[in-house]
């Protein structure tokens, strides 16, 4: 869970996950449904989903116990190198280094490092220096005292210098440099895309899709829609992704507002129209399964938080945000987690 998401946005749901999932047996034979929804607002879903098919791995391959060898944690589904190596020194008091973000900009200033500390060459350097600090049997509390550096003193901008209890060995310090610590590549502009989606109603009951699994927000439900062609109208874009998504015929009718999401990988802006049916039935074409449900139901069904803000408008009555036709050029940071 804190895998991309800060502690304190954390904390809660896993409050309650544990209460839903006491041991990893029990969360070995939840549904993808049953995985998901206790997750919903957490975002990057497949973390669930990996979760759950780690514990079923657990379960049938090692007896239900956590395997405490990193080679072992390697092979279970959503862990990589950084967890297997938290898990190793927080769970097991193995003498590993957890390198997630708030270390590697401890240990990028501590070492005055040059290069950018996510690429290969910089996780490499800042791991063999950390080795060669760590007291060994004492994993966990090193790591952990560099993530709280890192959170609480070492932080992005303006680093708390005169109260770090590192400041004297800190050659980036020493160097005048603690501010351009760690580098940073820099990164492309984050895309802005137009998307659809729409509201078919019948005998007082709304349609929804499940997304199929292996796609973004696989295993979740939505309204149906998609994204803007270039040239394309908003209308034209509803009816032409309901064809290609449903196999219908509709009329785009009344607008119901917009929804402004920031993934981590672009921006969307999702335009909302109710739609009539003119021809078909609608059939899961590019979906896992479609259900009629009334909106009053639609709380039980996982959805991301685009489905979701147009779920609550539906049962609340109260209309989405008006708005152009514009993306706002403001950016929501994702901020790692202390983990």
């Amino acid at each position: 869970m804190l895998q991309q998401t800060r502690a304190e946005t954390v904390a809660p749901y896993y409050l309650r996950w544990i209460d839903r999932f006491p041991t990893l047996a029990s969360l070995a034979i939840a549904s993808d449904g049953q995985v998901l929804r206790p997750w919903e607002g957490l975002g990057y879903y497949r973390r669930a989903l990996a979760l759950r098919d780690g514990a079923r791995r657990v379960v049938a391959d090692h007896g239900g116990a956590l395997p405490r060898e990193p080679s072992a944690l390697l092979q279970l589904p959503g862990i990589g190198a950084y967890t297997a190596a938290a898990i190793g020194a927080l769970a097991f008091g193995r003498d590993e280094i957890a390198l997630d973000g708030n270390l590697r900009r401890v240990l990028s200033r501590l070492s005055n490092l040059e290069i950018d500390p996510r690429r290969p060459e910089g996780t490499r350097r800042l791991t063999a220096y950390a080795r060669a600090m760590l007291p060994s049997g004492r994993a966990a509390d090193f790591n952990q005292a560099l993530m709280d550096l890192g959170s609480l003193v070492c932080l992005p901008r303006e680093p708390r210098c005169p109260a770090c209890p590192l400041a004297k060995w800190c050659a980036a310090r020493r160097a005048g440099v603690e501010a351009e610590r760690p580098v940073r590549t820099k990164r492309k502009p984050v895309p802005r895309r137009v998307a659809t989606a729409g509201v078919l109603r019948r005998g007082g009951r709304v349609l929804i899709a499940r997304r199929p699994p292996g796609k973004l927000l696989g295993g979740l439900w939505e309204f149906p829609g998609g994204k803007r062609r270039s040239g394309e109208s908003i209308q034209a874009c509803l009816r032409r992704e309901l064809k290609e998504e449903l196999g219908v015929a509709v009329a785009v009718t009344r607008p119901l507002g917009q929804v402004r999401h920031a993934y981590s990988h672009f921006h969307v802006l999702v335009h909302v129209y109710d739609c009539r049916l003119l021809r078909g039935e609608p059939a899961p074409l590019e979906h896992s399964a479609l259900r009629w449900t009334a909106p009053g139901q639609l709380r039980r069904y996982p959805m991301g938080k685009v489905a979701r803000t147009i779920a609550r408008a539906l049962v609340s009555g109260e209309t989405l945000a008006p708005g152009s036709t514009e993306i706002p050029r403001q950016r929501t940071r994702v901020r790692k987690g202390q983990g």
